[in-house]
């Protein structure tokens, strides 16, 4: 029983996708911000419990990573896609090609077996939709830069760059789950301020995301040059 729950508690995320998705269609950003906050704290403890539970031991025939993979479809990429595309933050033109391109993407990107390397870094941008749209509202850049950050996204998607997973990486985890927990922190306070927060809290923000995506690249570069 104790195992079905872990997995119904990642089922849940699909209902609190839901819960957003009707946010972002009235155009409560914020609102919608939260509940996809709420989704992601789902995708951090349910895969930690599931494996102190055993629950691939305990239920083989349900498979937790199949079911992981549809909510973290919903609540990563399709609803920010929707708010991304209907925020009036890109260019009205490339909106709608730029949506599709991002769920077609994302689907690929989460059909695709080499998507973790071994030590558990994902391979390209991991279809982080939903950090890319808090970003969107974060920065508030002029519609073509936007637009073109979008664009950019979609294609390192399938360029196989490492991109730390903050919970399994081995590496520098105490700095990077000391990070995670400063970036949720003003990512409430963001959210709690409507976005309107000063410099000093964009820039930390930045440079955690930074950290999160370019960290390994610069760690590989150092390696090389000095060898």
């Amino acid at each position: 029983m104790a195992a079905f729950c872990v997995h119904a508690l990642t089922a849940l995320g699909a209902a609190v996708a839901l819960a957003a998705m009707r946010e972002g269609a009235q155009g409560h950003w914020v609102a919608m911000f939260y509940w996809l906050g709420v989704a992601l704290f789902i995708d951090a403890i349910d895969g930690p419990l599931a494996r102190w539970l055993e629950v691939s031991r305990l239920l083989p025939n349900w498979s937790g990573e199949i079911l992981d993979l549809v909510v973290d479809f919903l609540t990563y990429v399709f609803v920010p896609a929707y708010a991304i595309i209907e925020s009036g933050l890109l260019l009205p033109l490339a909106a709608p090609f730029l949506g599709a391109a991002i769920v077609v993407s994302g689907a690929l990107y989460f059909a695709d077996l080499r998507m973790k390397a071994d030590d558990h870094h994902f391979r390209g941008f991991p279809a982080l939709w939903n950090a890319a749209a808090f970003y969107l509202f974060l920065l508030q850049w002029p519609p073509l830069a936007s637009t073109v950050l979008i664009g950019i996204l979609v294609v390192l998607t399938f360029v196989p760059f490492h991109v730390l997973h903050p919970m399994r990486v081995v590496r520098l985890r105490a700095l990077t789950l000391t990070l995670v927990v400063v970036w949720a922190g003003l990512a409430v306070y963001t959210l709690m301020m409507s976005f309107d927060v000063s410099f000093v809290v964009r820039l930390a923000l930045c440079a955690i995301a930074l950290h999160i995506l370019c960290s390994d690249a610069v760690i590989r570069l150092r390696r090389r040059f000095l060898a």
